[in-house]
């Protein structure tokens, strides 16, 4: 199926205190199904639209905060209510500009519609605790404050849900916003933009500025005037923004690389093995931070497990993100599907041993057929970066004991599955694997809204994002002390 072709490219501004705001540089949104197909042109904000989006920022976020409970969540319930509605037309766009298959966007844009559900009953949540003093006739009050002005900064492989899961609880405790998304898909950022700026919001409490992170994202993360920055993407990022925020002592939340591992024993059902596996490891064609791409597998049911993969990655249909029958669509751009060529051969070149998939294709997209290795260790490179793309590599290991230890022999942790019928193993497993969410009988990929989400050493730093734990994040305690006179 070919994409809808733009008849003229249509051209996109940012969106600072208030107003639709261009500037002299924009770049081109490119279908990555299909190159022709060209979704608009961006603005690209300068270093001083970025601080003045910062300013109208921190105004904003005053009257925001003076703004009642009740206004607070009908506008988010708004919020979510017209994601929710129009999830089959932008979740459409957000395929059309990222890749995904159309059932993914379109569950990805409605999920963002929970999101902003979700937090808009958080509003209503924000209940203090009290205490007597150790000192007599002194009662001790605790209560959470906003922030203040926090910085969004979200990449490009969940343009819409990410956006959600840390705006939406942002402006429910009472924080103003300045939302910088990745540059890959800015359709999606301003869809969502448009919403928001309908809603009954003080003049700069949301802002929009799309550009780099060389000027741009630069410009905010090192603003002595931000409150807080939250960030998604990768490790070196991560930490450059760690250090920019270190500078001001500003307050910090990151989620950055991940190197997942599914587990598969000698007592698996294999027929679960292998669909976890395909599904943790190929949907989205690999480009998910909770992706599987070593998957573990005992010696006994190695051979089983990977002939049953196999079988299951044959019948996968590779094709344009718009087409209803498409299971796997495009990696994102070229730039990453060059380094996916390049880790297929490093692979290879290391001594693993390609079995399935692998072919490229790049005559009119950018696609690539999902990869499966064998004979590889979990010390050759393929095993150690994060690939994030359709490449999984098999781990040949002799029993549970070492399975663990490869699992955790990663600098990152962020989620790890195994499949087993042995409850004694599923419990150890649980309670050893060094990552902050665990699978048992499921995929790596795919989490809930309601619960706290967020990995351990390089994968994530600070407050645990979603649910009730966001409330960490966004809100900083005050506690106060009063004497009856």
């Amino acid at each position: 199926m070919q994409g809808v072709k733009a008849v003229t490219q249509e051209r996109f501004n940012n969106f600072i205190n208030g107003e639709w705001l261009g500037s002299a540089e924009r770049v081109a949104n490119i279908n990555p199904s299909d190159t022709a197909d060209v979704l608009g042109e961006y603005a690209q904000a300068t270093a001083e639209q970025g601080r003045a989006a910062v300013a109208a920022a921190v105004t904003g976020q005053q009257a925001w905060q003076a703004t009642g409970l009740e206004h607070r969540y009908k506008v988010l319930m708004a919020i979510g209510d017209e994601l929710i509605a129009r999830s089959e037309e932008l979740g459409d766009q957000l395929s059309r500009e990222e890749g995904k298959p159309i059932a993914e966007g379109r569950g990805e844009v409605y999920r963002s519609g929970q999101f902003f559900h979700y937090f808009a009953a958080e509003v209503l949540r924000q209940v203090g605790d009290t205490a007597d003093s150790v000192r007599p006739g002194i009662e001790v009050e605790t209560r959470r404050e906003p922030m203040g002005t926090v910085v969004v900064i979200t990449p490009w492989n969940f343009p819409m849900a990410t956006a959600a899961w840390k705006i939406a609880p942002a402006l429910a405790f009472g924080n103003s916003v300045v939302f910088k998304p990745a540059n890959l898909v800015p359709a999606s950022a301003v869809s969502l933009t448009e919403i928001i700026s309908r809603q009954d919001l003080p003049p700069g409490t949301f802002n929009l500025v799309m550009g780099s992170g060389a000027e741009v994202g630069e410009a905010l993360i090192t603003s002595p005037d931000i409150d807080a920055i939250t960030f998604t993407g990768s490790l070196q990022t991560g930490r450059h923004i760690a250090m920019a925020a270190a500078a001001n002592l500003t307050k910090f939340q990151l989620e950055m690389g991940s190197k997942n591992a599914l587990v598969v024993l000698d007592d698996a059902d294999l027929d679960i093995a292998a669909d976890c596996a395909v599904n943790g490891a190929f949907f989205g064609s690999g480009q998910k931070c909770t992706a599987s791409s070593r998957l573990i597998v005992t010696a006994a049911v190695h051979d089983q497990f990977v002939e049953k993969v196999c079988e299951r990655m044959a019948q996968l249909q590779l094709g344009h993100a718009l087409d209803k029958t498409t299971q796997i669509g495009p990696v994102v751009d070229a730039s990453q599907l060059a380094q996916n060529r390049k880790y297929l051969e490093l692979a290879t070149s290391e001594g693993a041993q390609l079995v399935c998939g692998g072919e490229i294709d790049d005559s009119k997209g950018f696609y690539m057929q999902p990869a499966l290795f064998v004979n590889s260790t979990n010390d050759m490179t393929i095993n150690r970066d994060e690939v994030f793309g359709p490449i999984a590599c098999v781990i040949k290991v002799a029993d549970y004991e070492q399975a663990l230890a490869a699992l955790n022999d990663t600098q990152y942790g962020l989620t790890a599955g195994i499949v087993t019928r042995s409850l004694q193993e599923a419990t150890h497993f649980k309670r050893n694997a060094k990552t902050g969410c665990v699978m048992i009988n499921l995929p790596t990929a795919g989490t809930d809204y309601h619960v706290p989400f967020g990995g351990r050493k390089s994968s994530s730093f600070g407050s645990r994002e979603q649910g009730q734990y966001a409330v960490e994040f966004y809100t900083e305690i005050k506690t106060t002390y009063t004497r009856s006179a």
